[in-house]
């Protein structure tokens, strides 16, 4: 389709709007001394903390994010969209908000946290707390794109599978899933990105506990005040991955040859 000429100098602004940023930091960077700033023991240390807690936060995200997507795309009630509002709130919400919710239900005088606390359990300020965080603020990514995927469906191969006497198990894994697969992979993309880049949540909720919650938004937040060298090379990463995130998950399809 063609766009019309009036738009089109403000997506040029859309586009600087975004891309000036982005260049004035990697002219920022130290490119010479970058293999150095990252390999340095805080920042290998964050990088980890972050990759692995992301890791950790997206499965949860998968597990549990899946399953709650299907039940809404699912459920017809009136009450739905305040139910999909309510699951869908952490991708408005400050994230400092969702971490005072976390900390007011997970800490050690809070909703769940004080009888944990009791069977010697404590969640708040540790590694845990950061994957909670993440999974928290992550989740609707997969939620939205699972419900969104089966809501496109007619749901008519699934009919007929159960005329044919098929079970709902049996349908779901030979049917439903293999169709909504590429939803799941954009889902799981993008919770695993939102992950990464948390902050707010996890500076509020975990804390910043070097090794154990110092995560690399965490990292690079602390280093702009001591070392912004450091800083602009950690971010640069955090740029690097988002890209190639985005890219991957808006890939456009194939085109089948003829």
């Amino acid at each position: 389709m063609s766009m019309p000429r009036w738009m089109l100098p403000l997506a040029i602004a859309a586009v600087a709007l975004v891309i000036v940023p982005l260049a004035a930091m990697a002219l920022e960077v130290p490119w010479r001394d970058l293999p150095m700033l990252l390999t340095s023991s805080a920042s290998l240390e964050a990088l980890w903390l972050s990759m692995r807690t992301a890791l950790t936060a997206t499965v949860l995200c998968v597990l549990l994010g899946f399953p709650l997507g299907y039940a809404l795309a699912s459920w017809e009630s009136r009450w739905q969209p305040l139910a999909r509002a309510i699951v869908l709130a952490p991708l408005v919400l400050p994230p400092v908000v969702g971490g005072l919710a976390l900390l007011y239900a997970f800490g050690r005088g809070g909703l769940l946290g004080q009888p944990l606390d009791a069977i010697g359990i404590d969640i708040a300020y540790t590694s845990t707390a950061v994957v909670i965080a993440q999974t928290f603020v992550a989740m609707p990514f997969m939620v939205l794109s699972t419900e969104s995927a089966l809501r496109s469906r007619s749901g008519h191969h699934e009919l007929i599978a159960a005329t044919l006497g098929s079970s709902r198990s049996h349908t779901f894994w030979h049917i439903t899933a293999p169709a909504v697969l590429p939803a799941l992979a954009t889902g799981t993309v993008l919770a695993f990105a939102r992950a990464l880049g948390e902050f707010g949540a996890t500076l509020t909720f975990a804390g910043s506990l070097e090794g154990v919650t110092r995560t690399l938004p965490l990292e690079i937040y602390l280093q702009r005040e001591s070392d912004s060298a450091v800083a602009v090379a950690l971010a640069i990463v955090l740029v690097a991955v988002a890209i190639a995130v985005v890219a991957l998950a808006y890939r456009p399809p194939l085109r089948s040859a003829r």
